[in-house]
């Protein structure tokens, strides 16, 4: 498993995106993460749209550090897409039945289960099940690393769970330095083009009273590193006269 994953939300629905309903899956999801010493590396909102969900997932497949949750689109209406463009785009295109999971299904909607709902159990090639505790229609994963699960934040919040218990790897952890300075991005703007390629920063103006103020980070795992990067900044704050405080 990945050391320093991509982590990508897909989250698909047109309903979001046309306000009938509102998304929960980010905020569970990122905060979930941060819990666990991750952050997410991008988020999509999106259509139910062939095209789209297809193109989504190939530009994340091209990404040999991704790690993937996707929700909605998994049951077996016309509109649910994601099964098919799953097993087209990180398998071989084919849908297999998952006995163990079609097995669920009967179990739970019995002759109702024919000819519709059977259907969420044809899945992609060695596919894995996430359980679902709310009435046992499994999500699914692919690899360890590409998960699928139901646009219902209630079903989808246990399978996030289970996913950073049983799937992701143990963080690296990052060190953070911050300040807060009275004086425009600009002051500091150059010192940011020799900032370490192992470095992450975060520059954020703001107005204070009127005044010009910058909110100033840098991010590295590497607590040596950031510590000497950092005094280039501060050193040149306290040259400058420019009165900062430290976050």
């Amino acid at each position: 498993m990945l050391k320093e994953p991509h982590i990508y939300a897909v989250i698909i629905g047109s309903e979001i995106l046309d306000r009938r309903r509102e998304d929960k899956h980010f905020e569970y999801l990122s905060s979930a993460l941060k819990d666990k010493g991750f952050t997410l590396f991008a988020s999509f909102i999106i259509k139910d749209d062939i095209s789209l969900i297809e193109n989504i997932y190939a530009m994340i497949k091209q990404d040999p550090h991704a790690i993937m949750f996707s929700f909605g689109g998994i049951g077996s209406t016309p509109d649910d897409l994601t099964r098919p463009l799953s097993a087209k785009v990180f398998c071989d295109n084919v849908l297999y039945r998952h006995e163990a999971f079609a097995k669920d299904i009967v179990e739970r909607l019995g002759e109702r289960a024919y000819p519709h709902s059977i259907k969420m159990s044809d899945l992609p090639k060695d596919a894995g099940l996430l359980f679902n505790p709310i009435n046992n229609m499994s999500g699914y994963h692919l690899q360890k690393r590409y998960f699928f699960m139901p646009g219902f934040p209630e079903m989808a919040r246990p399978m996030i769970d289970e996913i950073l218990l049983n799937h992701l790897p143990l963080p690296l952890y990052t060190y953070t330095k911050s300040f807060l300075a009275q004086c425009g991005e600009g002051k500091i703007q150059s010192l940011m083009t020799r900032v370490h390629k192992d470095i992450e920063l975060s520059s954020l103006p703001m107005m204070n009273n009127g005044n010009p103020n910058v909110e100033f980070s840098l991010s590295c795992k590497d607590q040596k590193l950031l510590d000497v990067e950092f005094s280039f900044f501060t050193d040149f704050l306290d040259a400058e006269e420019i009165r900062y405080t430290l976050l």
